[in-house]
């Protein structure tokens, strides 16, 4: 454990972070699978929306941020 009143409170932050990280992480997940299982047009502004949310926060870089939307687009167009 750390000594330091500053890496004490670094060790809290990160935990926080962590958390609502995940959170992000579990929430596109689980959109991601229910889109893969039945693709409609209609789910992807949600997709697209916590992907932005998450690129914003650096959760994932906005590159990838890009080709993600990019793939889920190109499944919803084939589905037409």
């Amino acid at each position: 454990m750390a000594n330091i009143k500053s890496s004490k409170k670094d060790v809290r932050r990160t935990k926080r972070r962590t958390f609502l990280n995940n959170g992000f992480r579990i929430d596109f997940d689980m959109k991601k699978k229910d889109f893969l299982k039945e693709p409609k047009e209609n789910k992807l502004p949600a997709i697209f929306s916590i992907i932005d949310k998450m690129a914003k926060k650096n959760i994932i870089h906005k590159n990838k941020a890009s080709r993600i939307k990019s793939r889920f687009s190109k499944i919803s167009q084939k589905v037409k």
